[in-house]
């Protein structure tokens, strides 16, 4: 057998950059998409025009790029991902390394995490490292657009034990190759690349093989009728759809999803992959979570893209079935480990539960979108609770250890973290860490939307925001606190020739609403929440979901919100087995959890009682500067923050005094 070639990452790089010329860049632009068949009503300000001044969001953004993206790219030269591409493409002579068949898309979506954060903050050396990056990816693909770099390069010998079944020719086994899943994510990475520098370089590469993917699925002679196993092609080719207005990328992303639940159509995969019936007629999430949250939000795409009322109903009735008796109170998704997949209805185990980092962005995204199809907050709501607990706590606070299921009780014992009873440094299925990478810097694109001349204020972040409109630009900043603590200051200045209708979005916990639904309530409810804008208090104000505030033409305007966080006491639904007499703690968007190393004498007795009254209290010296909750004797920390002190007890619901 060829001896290993033991090459540094640097010398590759070098090697690749000087040794084969650059890939070439068609001067062309993208094609106008005036001609798209629909669009979502609602559109997010870039995150090109909003600029963070947060002191929360901000470190944990800083810490990603400025530790993260390094740290994942020296673990991915580390096993090969890099010589994958170089072997496949003839440069490199030696053996595929890695234990997935997705392992490229580790570096796809490690280049659109960094692509986003060149739009936050330009890097000159973080773009060239990109460049080469990219350049490196560009050799692996074959003459026709193909990329899965195994495949190329020893197809009979896939990465992963056990997929043996996929060895062979392409497209042979779809059900678990992940061809097309490499797809989406190199698609995904491209178009945010694209957008963040203007260069063509990594698209074209994406664009190729997506026209690949035209010619070779599809209903006509000589075409492969067939589904991904791994959904996320569809939202890839939606994103492609959108920078070059090719008809055929919609066109086949629809195409997928219609095909998949019909056996006559080809041998259908099953629930796991939700190829059990067709899309339009499912109403309950089954399956692996991530597969089904990417699959969500492309039938949303296709609901607006298409205005499709079929498809629209269908998402509706997935989310009101996820949320209301399938989401952890976290806003993570996934009760079991085999699978990673969706449990019954009320199967919410805590010790074994899945819950995985990529299923809660999943989530994310698919929330967003249905936000912008209809105005409701709701989904917002859900962003929120994910957004602050299940995501975060998949990262360390120092950047580089990861959880890649979030359970929500630790007895100290069970290796829950992929063979670890903590957080990891890298996984063999390294997507979690990755999906962070990718996700976090785009953070900055969830703040703000507009809609004709309305902007939504979606999230209290400290930012300045330039929202472009026809007839000239607002200015929008934030000054907060937030999320430790209430209280927001506005200042608005309209640079438009029209009255602008600035639309804020009253958190969940605030309201009282702990979610849609009951499957979660709070039960200290004395009396809501005070909170005054401008003075005026909820009653004042027509709608408690968004309160709306014009600001004239030409008008300059500050306004305050003040309110206070609280601290909520939280039950399940009665039919959540697990939960019963037992309850959580939450303040403001933050689900809380107790740990042993705070509670060393009597973990095991804690309780909640209904009335019980937990101190907040401020301590910058704990995990980065957090807020604890104490009372009798015993510590709360936020639930994202857990597991980052060494191996110990964690538990989020505890037993329950009424």
């Amino acid at each position: 057998m060829q001896s290993r070639m033991h090459i540094s990452l640097s010398l590759i790089l070098i090697l690749h950059l000087y040794v084969f010329p650059s890939f070439s860049q068609d001067q062309t632009e993208p094609a106008d998409t005036s001609d798209t068949p629909g669009q979502y009503p609602i559109q997010p300000v870039s995150i090109r025009d909003v600029k963070l001044t947060d002191n929360f969001w901000l470190p944990l953004i800083e810490r990603v790029q400025q530790k993260t993206i390094a740290y994942a790219i020296g673990k991915c030269a580390e096993e090969g991902r890099m010589d994958n591409f170089l072997i496949a493409g003839g440069v490199l002579e030696d053996t595929i390394r890695g234990a997935m068949p997705f392992d490229d898309t580790d570096l796809y979506k490690i280049i659109e995490g960094a692509s986003y954060s060149l739009v936050s903050a330009p890097d000159p050396d973080l773009e060239r490292r990109l460049d080469k990056l990219i350049e490196i990816i560009a050799t692996g693909q074959e003459p026709d657009g193909y990329l899965t770099t195994w495949r190329t390069a020893e197809p009979d010998n896939p990465p992963a034990p056990w997929v043996k079944v996929i060895k062979g020719e392409r497209w042979e086994s779809l059900e678990a190759s992940h061809e097309l899943y490499n797809a989406g994510h190199l698609y995904e990475a491209a178009a945010a690349h694209y957008q963040a520098t203007g260069k063509r370089n990594f698209l074209d590469i994406a664009l190729r093989n997506a026209d690949l993917m035209v010619k070779t699925f599809g209903p006509g002679q000589g075409q492969i009728a067939a589904v991904p196993g791994h959904q996320i092609i569809e939202t890839g080719l939606l994103q492609l759809y959108k920078i070059t207005g090719k008809r055929d990328y919609l066109d086949l992303a629809k195409y997928f999803l219609d095909s998949r639940g019909h056996p006559e159509h080809h041998k259908l995969f099953g629930p796991y992959s939700q190829d059990h019936i067709p899309v339009i007629v499912q109403d309950e999430v089954v399956g692996h979570a991530v597969r089904a949250v990417y699959m969500y939000a492309a039938m949303t795409d296709i609901a607006v893209l298409h205005n499709d009322e079929a498809y629209r109903k269908a998402v509706l009735a997935l989310w009101d079935n996820m949320v209301t008796k399938k989401m952890y109170v976290t806003g993570g998704i996934g009760a079991r480990r085999e699978g990673e997949a969706f449990g019954e209805n009320y199967e919410l185990p805590n010790k074994t539960a899945y819950s995985e980092t990529c299923a809660a962005i999943g989530s994310i995204y698919w929330n967003h979108r249905l936000h912008l199809m209809s105005g409701d907050v709701k989904y917002f709501d859900i962003i929120e609770r994910t957004i602050y607990n299940g995501m975060i706590a998949g990262v360390s606070l120092g950047g580089t250890e990861f959880f890649y299921p979030n359970v929500l009780e630790s007895d100290g014992e069970d290796r829950f973290n992929m063979g670890k009873c903590t957080r990891q440094g890298w996984f063999d299925c390294s997507c979690c860490p990755t999906n962070i990478i990718r996700f976090l810097p785009s953070v900055p694109s969830l703040i703000y939307a507009q809609s004709g001349n309305e902007i939504y204020v979606n999230m209290f972040v400290g930012s300045n925001a330039a929202i472009e409109f026809p007839d000239g630009t607002v200015h929008i900043s934030q000054e907060t606190a937030y999320p430790w603590k209430g209280g927001v200051r506005f200042s608005v200045k309209n640079h438009s020739g029209s009255t602008k209708n600035i639309r804020i979005r009253i958190p969940y916990w605030l309201r009282n609403d702990a979610v849609p639904g009951d499957l979660y309530t709070y039960v200290n409810l004395r009396e809501p929440s005070p909170f005054l804008i401008n003075g005026k208090e909820p009653d004042d104000i027509p709608d408690v979901d968004y309160a709306t505030f014009p600001v004239s033409a030409g008008a300059d305007m500050e306004f305050q919100m003040k309110f206070e966080n609280r601290v909520k006491i939280v039950v399940s639904h009665p039919e959540v087995e697990e939960n019963e007499n037992r309850a959580a703690l939450e303040y403001g968007p933050f689900v809380y959890a107790f740990e042993s190393i705070d509670n060393p004498d009597r973990f095991d007795e804690i309780k909640i009682g209904d009335r019980d009254e937990w101190l907040p209290e401020w301590r910058p010296e704990l995990l980065k500067g957090v807020m604890t909750l104490t009372h009798g004797g015993f510590t709360a920390v936020p639930y994202f923050a857990w597991s980052n002190r060494g191996i110990g007890k964690m538990k989020v619901w505890v037993d329950r005094t009424k």
